[in-house]
């Protein structure tokens, strides 16, 4: 196929008017969300440039493929983003349990800080012991 910039690149087909490239075989130039964003750069609402696909031929994973040379910088954090965020994880701290600031963000697979699930698997523990 022909790239945007004139060069023939093989790709593995196409899927949704965007080529399809394999693990390994992207042409430079184009990059993931995640390799944007380690270059500091972000996608910028620019159409999807082709699609990367790797992983079992019965569960694939795909990803987007984005043109490096129309990414825009990232938007620097303002003070008032830094403080959303510390109130998004301030909120997160607070055991729904005790009511308490357990100091660390509650693990969503416990529901609450780690002294009130102790205490509750110690009185189910007893509770089993007794029966």
């Amino acid at each position: 196929m022909r790239l945007w910039d004139g060069r023939q690149w093989p790709c593995a087909g196409r899927y949704a008017g965007a080529p399809v490239f394999t693990y390994g075989w992207a042409p430079t130039g184009l990059a993931t969300v995640r390799q944007l964003a380690a270059l500091g750069l972000r996608p910028a609402g620019q159409d999807v440039a082709g699609w990367l696909v790797w992983g079992p031929g019965n569960r694939p994973r795909w990803a987007y493929l984005y043109r490096v040379d129309l990414a825009v910088p990232k938007r620097p954090m303002t003070p008032a983003r830094w403080a959303s965020v510390a109130r998004c994880n301030a909120a997160q701290q607070v055991c729904p349990t005790c009511g308490l600031d357990a100091g660390y963000r509650i693990p969503r697979s416990l529901g609450e800080c780690w002294d009130c699930h102790a205490a509750a698997a110690a009185a189910r523990t007893s509770l089993a012991g007794a029966a």
